[in-house]
């Protein structure tokens, strides 16, 4: 009797036991599902502010028409010509300054060339009488060297020069055209460009031509020089040749 009390009361515990075991199953699967599958989610329900994104959207939507609309605007005929005229105006500059810089270079090189001829002229000059047939010969062809080097960086400077004119036409009429394109900022920067490339151009030309005035000079000096020294010759001859005659 009292092993059958027993089995009974086994019987009710074990019920007991598996009835919890149930509802803690029952009441944790939401959890063991998102566990095991991140993406399970439960189906959320629609927002109450949904009409205000719908009105947000529309604006938005308002807002980049607006936008297009106002860039459709200024493309107008005006517009784009005076966007033109500010490529043109930048073009120039460079084409203008590159023109510049290939002048004063060419520049800076002849007057080198021209005062290094005049140094080799003076003393030439200076040791006229004083050198023997090989050494004159010599120094005279390094004269000639020096007048035919002299004589091409003044060529590069014509030919670089014609360059610079054309730039400088071509910038005045970009500066004027952008002016009257309404594009008065780039016109302002162009005829500011020109002025400034005028300026180093004159200053590097005011040294050629000095180094153009000293070699006129050094000719001058020379063909004195020369002058004297071959009427100091004659006057030598003479001389030798009245001695002779009074010998005999």
């Amino acid at each position: 009797m009292q092993a059958v009390r027993c089995s009974v009361c086994a019987g009710r515990i074990a019920g007991s036991l598996q009835r919890q075991s149930s509802k803690r199953f029952t009441s944790s699967d939401s959890g063991v599902f998102s566990i095991l599958n991140p993406t399970f989610q439960k189906p959320q329900e629609t927002p109450k502010n949904s009409h205000m994104s719908k009105a947000s959207l529309s604006v938005g939507l308002g807002l980049h028409a607006l936008s297009f609309s106002q860039q459709i605007e200024n493309l107008s005929h005006d517009s784009l010509i005076r966007r033109a005229a500010s490529v043109m105006t930048d073009s120039s500059s460079t084409l203008l300054s590159q023109a510049t810089l290939a002048l004063i270079a060419s520049l800076t090189d002849y007057s080198k060339a021209v005062h290094t001829r005049i140094a080799v002229q003076r003393q030439y000059l200076a040791s006229l009488g004083k050198l023997s047939p090989a050494e004159d010969d010599s120094l005279w062809q390094l004269i000639n060297k020096q007048r035919e080097g002299a004589a091409d960086r003044l060529s590069q400077c014509k030919h670089y020069e014609s360059v610079w004119i054309n730039a400088m036409n071509i910038s005045k009429m970009a500066a004027e055209a952008a002016y009257v394109s309404g594009a008065e900022q780039a016109s302002i920067t162009m005829r500011t460009n020109i002025q400034l490339a005028q300026a180093q151009a004159d200053e590097s030309k005011k040294v050629s031509a000095e180094a153009d005035k000293k070699l006129a000079e050094t000719k001058a000096d020379e063909i004195q020089r020369m002058a004297e020294y071959h009427a100091f010759l004659q006057n030598s001859e003479h001389e030798v040749h009245e001695a002779y005659l009074r010998e005999d």
